[in-house]
């Protein structure tokens, strides 16, 4: 398949945006091909459209499927497996939230809770311990804003993105 040049240069930029944030390049490439295409797409039309290794291939749609970003489909007449991706941005951005929250916060959040219930906890020093809870604290309240964010509908999730400085001004209640 060949690419548009705007098709191009999306998954490239994807790819190096994925890079920058921890994530294979192939992988990201992969999501943003299936992301722009808009169709499903077998194993070997990545391999080829993306000129990578069909190993790579395999490999990342493991990666994105264990996301929960792609899912597989079939095509009738075909026994191949297909694969799809969301082409609702909003409900890629809560995936991506929910997988990095579950992956990556929530471990963070129940270590440092088991620092400040651990029996060794209270010889630390008390600025050590203070450092600590204030973490915690910090964490869980992000975290709880986090999980309010997510139960917003799109629309109304992005109101709350566009308030931006409105909100702060408000809260600081100078009215600048």
């Amino acid at each position: 398949m060949e690419l548009s040049n705007t098709a191009r240069r999306f998954v490239l930029h994807w790819g190096e945006m994925g890079s920058a944030w921890g994530v294979n390049r192939t992988v990201a490439q992969i999501h943003a091909l299936l992301y722009i295409h808009g169709q499903p797409l077998n194993a070997e039309q990545m391999a080829e459209t993306l000129s990578v290794a069909r190993s790579n291939v395999s490999t990342s749609l493991k990666e994105l499927t264990s996301w929960n970003l792609i899912r597989v489909t079939h095509v009738l007449g075909d026994r191949r497996d297909y694969f799809e991706t969301s082409v609702d941005v909003w409900e890629l951005f809560r995936t991506i939230v929910r997988e990095r929250k579950h992956r990556e916060f929530d471990p963070t959040v129940r270590m440092l809770t088991e620092l400040v219930k651990d029996e060794s906890f209270d010889q630390e020093s008390p600025d050590a311990q203070d450092r600590v809870r204030e973490a915690l604290r910090f964490m869980e309240t992000l975290g709880a804003w986090s999980d309010e964010m997510m139960r917003l509908s799109p629309s109304t999730l992005e109101k709350v993105l566009k308030l931006g400085a409105s909100v702060q001004r408000f809260v600081r209640g100078d009215g600048s």
